[in-house]
Order: C-alpha cells, then sequence, then structure tokens
C-alpha cells in the first residue's frame, strides 16, 4: 500500500511538472498532430519553444527533451512534419521522406510555419519563440533563420547544413546556433564552408560550437556507441550541447 502511494504520489508531481496534449492541425487534407507541453504557471517564464524532430519524427528523444523544457519554464511544441500517416517506421523509410522535404524545401519551410502556427494558438507569445532542431529537424531550424519567420533565435543540433546553390543569399535577422559533432562526416567541410560564407553574405549573427570526439546524432541515446557507422550517442557532448542552448536563450530572451 505504501508504494502504491508512493507511486501515485510521484506520478502526481511529474505531471505537474508540465502538462503535455496533442494538438492537431492540417495542412490541406493532410492530418498532422504535434505534441504541447505546457510548464507549471510557477515556473512559467513567458517563452516559448517549437521543436523540430529528427527525421524518424516525434520519438522519444523529442519528447524527453520538450518535458525538459517544459520544467525550465518553456513553453515547447513538438512539430509534426511529416503528418499523422506518414511516420517513418525505419531508418530507410525516414531518409527518403527526409530527402523529399530537403529536396522541397518549401513544403519543410511550410510545415515548419504551420507549426510555428500552432504554438501561437496554444498561447505562446509570438515575440518570445526560439525554433530548435534536431539533426534533419536542426537542418529545418536552420531554414527558419534563412526565411526569417518570426523567432528570436534557431539552434541547430547535428543538423545538416547544405543549401541548394541556384537560392538567393538574403539577409538572416534571426539569431543562429549551431552545435555540430567536430567528427560529423554526414556533413561534409565543403558544406560547413559553403554555410559559414552564407552566415557572412547574409550579415547574420551566428555562432558555430565544435564538440571533441562527437558524431552525427550525439545528442541521442538510443543511437549507440559506435562512432565508426557515423552516429553515436555523445554523453559529455549532449550536456554541453543542451547548456549552451540555454545560454543562448538567455541571451535572446532578454
Amino acid at each position: 500500500m505504501k508504494n502504491i502511494f508512493i507511486f501515485l504520489f510521484s506520478f502526481v508531481i511529474l505531471l505537474e511538472a508540465h502538462a503535455q496534449k496533442v494538438v492537431s492541425y492540417t495542412d490541406g487534407n493532410q492530418k498532422l498532430e504535434g505534441l504541447i507541453y505546457s510548464p507549471k504557471k510557477d515556473v512559467a517564464n513567458g517563452n516559448a519553444v517549437l521543436l523540430l524532430p529528427a527525421w524518424m519524427g516525434i520519438e522519444n528523444n523529442a519528447k524527453e527533451n520538450a518535458t525538459e523544457l517544459a520544467k525550465l519554464g518553456y513553453k515547447t511544441f513538438v512539430a509534426d512534419i511529416y503528418g499523422i500517416d506518414k511516420r517513418p517506421q525505419s531508418p530507410n523509410e525516414a531518409a527518403t521522406i527526409a530527402g523529399y522535404y530537403k529536396t522541397n524545401i518549401k513544403d519543410y519551410q511550410n510545415r515548419i510555419q504551420l507549426a510555428l502556427n500552432e504554438l501561437i494558438k496554444e498561447g505562446a507569445d509570438p515575440d518570445k519563440i526560439a525554433v530548435i532542431g534536431y539533426c534533419f529537424g536542426g537542418t529545418g531550424a536552420i531554414e527558419a533563420a534563412r526565411t526569417n519567420m518570426k523567432v528570436r533565435g534557431a539552434v541547430s543540433f547535428h543538423g545538416g547544413l547544405g543549401r541548394d546553390s541556384s537560392r538567393t543569399i538574403e539577409p538572416i535577422l534571426t539569431k543562429v546556433l549551431v552545435l555540430h559533432g567536430a567528427d560529423d562526416f554526414f556533413v561534409p567541410g565543403p558544406e560547413i564552408k559553403a554555410f559559414q560564407d552564407e552566415m557572412r553574405t547574409a550579415k547574420a549573427d551566428w555562432q558555430m560550437t565544435y564538440y571533441a570526439n562527437a558524431v552525427h546524432a550525439f545528442t541521442h541515446k538510443d543511437a549507440g556507441n559506435d562512432k565508426s557507422i557515423g552516429t553515436a550517442y555523445n554523453e559529455k557532448a549532449a550536456k554541453r550541447s543542451w547548456q549552451a542552448m540555454l545560454d543562448f536563450f538567455q541571451e535572446i530572451f532578454k
């Protein structure tokens, strides 16, 4: 009986730490379903975060990070980029569907904007929002900056940095933070150089931090520890990059 009471008490405390609910919305005939995480009133700081998941879509990593952000006071919306009936069941499927959005970048930008709209509908102050993303979502966060969506800052965790060279480089008003694995061979040197040149041409306020011994997906606990395959969890890099994001938030949400 005592153990049951302790379990129920702990469960109630967890629920009080944040409130999560499903948010249904659409893009034309495509049904989308994101998740909103709202902080307790006594910790809410008035700021909000749009979280763009990695290529597998809304999964545990995105949910855990959204939960932590809500505990810190940030209203957080986890975007559904693909649609409720198009979520990949394998890395191969994820590569195909994410590849579509990388090629059809305006469709990706539109899905990000729709998610941003939903976050605002859920009560976020439109002047106090940041966008963050992981891997494929990191690419999306940078796209939000490239198109000057109404966000204070954009944070990319081990995201792709590429841009079709035929696209015009426009001034970027959004502050940008790129958190990158120093040994990430999925993002080659020429792509990094082109991105940095783009940021200079766009006169962006940007930062790029490298983490030693980190490869792609270094924040994902389920990525394993075999660096040779190009994806692996790195606890030190994950903790340092999370803190870098929080420091960035302190700057942009002054």
